[in-house]
């Protein structure tokens, strides 16, 4: 059989899709909205609403039953700013699918609402993985329009246009766009000895240790970042680099971008500004690791992976079945 450039050895066809939030079928219609798409969409019999306070979700809470979705007359309650509001897109039967900001905060949403942030959401598992993924384009966009009331180049007052998609200053006519944030992730390896390098930083649960990361900087490549940000948390020198998976991580508007790094030294000079502890563990430590249950460890020897959805518990999980595909 002839192998192609597509023909990839690794333990999935698409590692992607087994990440949190990363699930979005919608159909954005990216080329085709026109200013009016949102006035157009709310006449379809099935739009339903996303409804959110600042970059949290507001979810209908009721014992077991978590329903995320607003029908247009059931937002009277949650005091929406409808001209804020952004056209996602649609599924496959053409149902519109909105998100909307609303007025109200932890201390005055009623019962029973419940308002969750990102974490808690994928974390909880509260929403099926495509609603999860609807939640991050929202979100992402919900900030993003609040955080561009105004222009950046005369400061004049900027309106919506294009569902929410893009942003003009009415006084000069300049047009911005959505912004997303590139984010390396990176499990560094080290081949000989058969080991990783991961690290805890100081906000982390307690005992839980995870792939070392860092923003893209204008002008970089996502390999040299890599080797950058690595070197300057670690001290680790790198080699070659592997791009693997991407996942878009809303918190608020980011983009990670999951490698593998070819550890060329194994002496560690930590940045102590950024990271509580880095350390090698051994495919032994990596597995003990992730079979352990998500939480807190309940010893000081104890550790613990980032939860599963987290793009860095799936480079760890890739990097120990990798073997198994050879």
């Amino acid at each position: 059989m002839t192998k192609t450039i597509f023909d990839l050895h690794s333990p999935h066809p698409e590692p992607s899709t087994l990440v949190a939030f990363a699930e979005n079928h919608l159909d954005r219609k990216s080329e085709h909205r026109p200013d009016d798409c949102i006035e157009a969409a709310l006449k379809h019999p099935g739009a339903h609403f996303l409804a959110f306070a600042g970059a949290k979700l507001i979810v209908k809470h009721d014992e077991k039953i978590i329903d995320p979705l607003f029908a247009p007359y059931e937002l009277a309650g949650l005091e929406p700013t409808m001209d804020d509001a952004v056209l996602l897109g649609f599924l496959p039967n053409g149902e519109p699918r909105l998100a909307v900001p609303s007025g109200l905060t932890e201390e005055t949403v009623p019962e029973p609402f419940k308002i969750a942030d990102a974490r808690m959401l994928y974390r909880q598992q509260m929403l099926p993985e495509n609603l999860l993924g609807q939640f991050a384009q929202a979100s992402s966009l919900i900030v993003w329009n609040a955080g561009n009331r105004f222009c950046g180049r005369c400061g004049g007052p900027m309106d919506g246009a294009a569902g929410g998609y893009r942003r003009i200053c009415t006084a000069c006519g300049h047009m911005v766009f959505p912004r997303t944030d590139p984010v390396v992730i990176m499990l560094t390896i080290d081949i000989e000895r058969d080991q990783c390098l991961l690290g805890r930083s100081p906000h982390f649960t307690p005992g839980m240790y995870s792939c070392l990361a860092g923003f893209v900087e204008p002008g970089e490549t996502i390999e040299n970042a890599v080797r950058r940000e690595t070197l300057e948390e670690s001290g680790i020198r790198i080699g070659r680099v592997r791009y693997h998976a991407s996942q878009p991580w809303p918190l608020p508007h980011s983009l990670m971008i999951g490698c593998y790094a070819e550890a060329k030294s194994t002496a560690i000079k930590r940045d102590e500004q950024e990271l509580e502890d880095v350390r090698w563990f051994t495919r032994a430590e990596t597995e003990a690791m992730l079979e352990r249950a998500t939480g807190v460890a309940d010893t000081g020897d104890e550790h613990i992976p980032p939860p599963k959805g987290a793009i860095a518990h799936q480079l760890m999980r890739d990097w120990l079945a990798w073997p198994e595909r050879s």
